[in-house]
């Protein structure tokens, strides 16, 4: 897989399109907080943010809630639990 994370400008840009504050894109990209959604778009040197995350973000933005669900749903089978209205970002067991 070839993969160039986009710009912080464009990730800046969407969080202004959908008018969301830094801890509702943490929640939306799945990430622990605010603070590490800012490692993305801020600072001297922004980090790239990885395919899995942006893939994540973007699946919830343009699938249907029942896609979405149906997905979660094949994730929950293999064991995993997540709940997408919970807080707290990525859990480890």
């Amino acid at each position: 897989m070839q993969y160039q994370p986009p710009p912080p400008e464009e990730l800046a840009r969407l969080k202004d399109e959908l008018g969301l504050s830094s801890a509702q894109m943490a929640k939306l990209f799945g990430l622990s907080g605010g603070r590490h959604w800012r490692k993305y778009t801020g600072g001297e040197e922004p980090q790239g943010i990885s395919p899995q995350v942006l893939f994540f973000a973007m699946a919830q933005l343009e699938l249907d809630a029942a896609t979405v669900e149906r997905v979660l749903d094949r994730i929950r089978k293999l064991g995993a639990v997540i709940d997408l209205s919970a807080d707290g970002g990525e859990q480890q067991p």
